[in-house]
């Protein structure tokens, strides 16, 4: 997003001021990958805001206090784009203005000043808050301050950017919520009678919309007050400055040509100028003598001023998005705020009675794929909006809540950084004053996602009549499940036995809660993921197996290794943790596997004799060309070299790719391009490659480009964001690519693409070092036979032979149905047959394929696909569709329609 940024404050229940303005005249289970934070809380209620028919719909999921006269409400957005259903995760935080107990305001960065960035959890820490959310967009290249006015409990602590259709929402001191834009007018007037226009109070340096070519502090006067936290005043300006200092309305230094050095008092401001502002301080300002300076804010809409005193807050932010309740016209360009893209997103708005205030944010993280402004003005009118306005989004959107009955502050769900916060301009904080009240109730907490044999402790928290935290014992506290056999309590902690939904209640006193739970089972799981393609069938062979699931919900988790039940082929091993120990082998085993299990649902891996470690390249002797390329040429510029200096750098050389993408638009990429053209061959088959990195922590994307036997280009990650510094090791997984082999690495390449380009650092540099792949030994595949069948015939011919079959092939609705256990005997693969479950599982070479008697889906190697027909039973054999199960093996399926032949080979 385009940025300019706020500022803090520090109080307990409503926001008290700290700057004096002077205005004269004025375990199993680790973290979801999707959703990394345990963002569980006590939904109150489940509704639904739009109709489950209509599209695009929003959906209240859940909803709680944070406290008297403010709630968090979690909704699922769902819509079609390009003719594909998407969804994302919409959050608000409600506000009553009719309750006397709540407020609103604006927190500034660090020190309660403008121009020191701060994170939202710690300006919400700070400031005494239960709850905020990011605001204004802000100059990512100064100091930092808001692109807008910013008020804060009355306080006016910056101007606004002379910037077109700019809005900002205010709540007055009567409590009423207002979205306007606003200019600055404000003069200074010296002791002689001569007044000189004031541009603009505590700002940071900006190109002003308008036709001007200048930068906003050239030939212009600007105050600063003790409310400016900025290390210069400010920097980036491009203008020598003049500088005076005034305390009580008086004149005490001048400083031409030169900043004054020294903290601003809390009764004083400096006057700062150049150009001709300078040349007015000099002539007319003297030491000793007094001046005036007078400022307020100008409505757009009225054309009157406004004194900054009659806001309670007022707070910037960008285009307005809708208007007496419809979706407003865009009243700026939001190019600058990547407005098509659908990123995470924070938006302000209220009521038409204008009594709720709406602080929202969607995300774009793990399945939830964010918005763009104009599905966030649908979302905006759906919820009730009536006015409302786009606040900076991207990585800058934050969401800070006290959950119910806790004391300390969480991030409500997921940035687009996972669980990094952004460090932004400033804040809306929401506060409460209410007094202590009675018990009301007590909320549950813990993991409300479990898997089979994961422990988890439930704790409880309470709440009081005013929905603050209240004390309680849980001490004596009573637990229980609502369901048989899903789990059991000892004490707090429940251990989950198998699959199903419970409720989890606790009794403390006379006041129960009750806590929803969900024990994943195999029939909600889409893919069982290993770490690791292949294993060393060696005696004392370790191989990592942490474990990663995937809903069919979309959501993802992580499992330990030994959390599956595992089964092994051809040699025995142990599990720990997630490494699996390979132990005795089988004699005369050539290719062994392990099956692992979650409620039934399989994923495997195949152990080989062999598996090697290549290095591909070390940078210490390069015989070939590392050419530089940049994208677009006309306005992105980079190179690339071998040093020696990169910061912690082990190694004799490394290779460095600088990059400068400052100028132009769109997506821009340096690339490090081996041997030409022509790319660097690489040998065999790797499954996997690690490259030793040297991070800038600029947020942009590290990938690697192949190109195949075919030609065909693949694109592998290396980072998908450079979020670190320093040296750091990689691994990229190129065994589920679909490569055709031989291959040969041609560059790796820094890019950024358009979505929150902004957010990401313009320059860098990154380095490289140690490339190498991993190999593992080939499964062993037996020999391929040649196989005939025919159509209602028991006869069959395996490489020539006659074998007799129990039952015949037949073909029935277009589908040809075969005896599993003749075809896998034929082609030598390895058939297990679960009777109890009616479950067929065939191992050829790296593939293994697993199908259910009737269901129309088949898991190959841990993923489950949807199939057109099912595997069947027929005179007590089982019959499988011929073509669909050997083709997923790998082999090639004929079929004469004349004779009725079936060939296999």
């Amino acid at each position: 997003m385009s940025k300019v940024r706020n500022n803090n404050v520090r109080q307990t229940g409503s926001l008290g001021k700290k700057i004096a303005v002077v205005v004269i005249g004025g375990t199993l289970l680790s973290q979801p990958v999707s959703s990394a934070l345990s963002f569980e809380w006590n939904p109150l209620q489940i509704g639904t805001v739009a109709a489950a028919t209509a599209e695009p719909s929003l959906k209240l999921l859940q909803q709680s206090y944070i406290t008297a006269g403010a709630q968090r409400m979690d909704y699922l957005w769902k819509t079609t784009r390009s003719g594909k259903a998407a969804q994302a995760n919409v959050h608000v935080i409600e506000v009553d203005l009719s309750n006397p107990y709540v407020n609103v305001n604006v927190m500034s960065g660090k020190n309660n000043t403008v121009g020191k960035l701060n994170t939202v959890m710690n300006m919400t820490k700070e400031n005494g808050a239960v709850a905020g959310i990011n605001a204004d967009v802000f100059v990512t290249t100064t100091e930092g301050s808001p692109m807008g006015a910013q008020v804060t409990s009355g306080t006016l602590m910056t101007s606004p950017m002379q910037i077109k259709g700019m809005y900002a929402f205010a709540v007055t001191k009567d409590r009423k919520p207002v979205i306007d834009s606003y200019t600055f007018d404000g003069k200074v007037t010296s002791a002689d009678g001569s007044s000189f226009v004031l541009a603009g109070l505590n700002q940071s340096a900006y190109m002003p919309e308008g036709g001007t070519s200048n930068y906003s502090h050239a030939n212009t006067l600007y105050i600063y007050n003790s409310a400016w936290g900025g290390a210069e005043r400010p920097k980036n300006s491009s203008a020598t400055p003049t500088e005076a200092l005034v305390v009580n309305g008086v004149v005490q230094q001048i400083s031409d040509g030169k900043p004054l050095t020294g903290t601003i008092p809390a009764d004083g401001y400096i006057l700062r100028g150049h150009g001709t502002a300078a040349k007015y301080i000099m002539e007319h300002l003297q030491v000793g003598q007094a001046v005036t300076s007078d400022y307020s804010l100008v409505s757009q809409t009225s054309g009157q001023k406004v004194d900054p005193t009659s806001f309670e807050m007022l707070v910037g932010g960008h285009t307005i998005l809708v208007n007496n309740g419809a979706a407003a016209t865009f009243s700026r360009d939001i190019t600058g705020v990547s407005g098509s893209s659908y990123v995470s997103r924070s938006a302000v708005g209220y009521s038409k009675d204008g009594t709720k205030v709406y602080l929202i944010t969607s995300e774009d993280y793990g399945d939830s794929t964010g918005l763009n402004l104009k599905e966030l003005q649908q979302v905006m009118v759906k919820l009730g909006v009536y006015k409302g306005i786009n606040l900076d989004g991207g990585g800058s959107t934050t969401m800070i809540e006290r959950p119910l009955g806790e004391t300390s502050l969480r991030l409500a769900h997921s940035t687009q950084y996972d669980t990094t916060q952004r460090s932004i301009s400033n804040s809306i904080g929401v506060f409460t004053t209410a007094p202590q009240g009675n018990l009301k109730g007590i909320t549950v907490s813990g993991s409300n996602v479990l898997f089979i044999g994961q422990s988890t402790s439930f704790s409880i928290k309470g709440y009081d009549s005013y929905y603050n935290p209240y004390t309680v014992d849980g001490a004596n506290a009573t637990w229980s499940s609502s369901t048989a056999g899903i789990g059991a309590f000892n004490g707090n902690t429940f251990t989950a036995t198998k699959a199903g939904s419970t409720k989890i209640t606790v009794k403390s006193g006379a006041v129960t809660a009750s806590y929803p739970v969900e024990v994943i089972g195999q029939d909600q799981i889409a893919e069982l993921k290993l770490d690791t393609a292949a294993g060393l069938l060696s005696k004392g062979a370790t191989v990592s197996i942490p474990v990663k699931i995937t809903l069919k919900n979309g959501k993802t988790y992580k499992l330990s290794g030994d959390s599956l039940k595992w089964e092994f082929i051809g040699f025995t091993a142990a599990t720990s943790g997630d490494t699996l120990t390979v132990g005795s082998v089988t004699s005369g085993t050539k290719t062994g596997y392990a099956i692992g299990r979650y409620d039934g649902f399989p994923t495997m891996i195949p152990f080989t004799q062999g598996g090697s470690e290549k290095t591909l390249e070390t940078f210490e002797s390069v015989g070939y060309a590392i050419n530089p390329q940049v994208t677009p040429a006309a306005t992105t510029t980079g190179s690339v070299k071998l040093v020696t200096d990169l910061p912690g750098q082990t190694s004799g050389k490394a290779l460095s790719i600088s990059y400068d993408f400052s100028a132009g638009t769109g997506t821009k990429a340096v690339y490090a391009q081996f041997n030409g053209s022509s790319g660097k061959s690489i040998d065999g088959s790797p499954i996997s490659m690690t490259v030793d990195v040297y991070g800038d922590k600029s947020l942009n994307w590290l990938r690697a480009e192949f190109i195949d036997a075919n030609g065909a280009v693949h694109l592998v990650d290396l980072a998908k964001q450079l979020d670190w510094s320093g040296l750091k090791s990689v691994k990229a997984d190129l065994s589920a690519k679909g490569m055709a082999y031989p291959v040969k690495l041609k560059r790796i390449y820094v890019v950024t693409t358009p979505d929150g380009q902004d957010e990401r650092a313009a320059t860098g540099t990154v380095g490289i070092d140690n490339i190498k792949l991993q190999y593992a030994a080939s499964a062993t595949t037996p020999t391929a036979r040649h196989i005939e069948m025919t159509i209602g015939k028991k006869a069959a011919l395996s490489n020539g032979k006659s074998i007799a079959m129990e039952v015949a092939p037949f073909e029935t609705s277009g589908t040809t149905y075969v005896p599993i256990r003749f075809v896998t005997d034929a082609m030598g693969a390895t058939l297990k047959w679960d009777n109890k479950l009616n479950r067929v599982t065939v191992i050829n070479g790296s593939k293994m394929l697993e199908m259910v008697i009737g269901k129309k889906e088949m898991n190959i190697n841990g993923a489950l696909f949807e199939t057109e027909v099912a595997p069947i039973i027929k005179n007590g054999r089982t019959l499988i569709p011929i073509r669909l199960f050997s083709e997923k093996l790998g082999l090639k399926v004929t079929y004469d329609s004349k004779t009725k032949k079936i060939a296999i080979d």
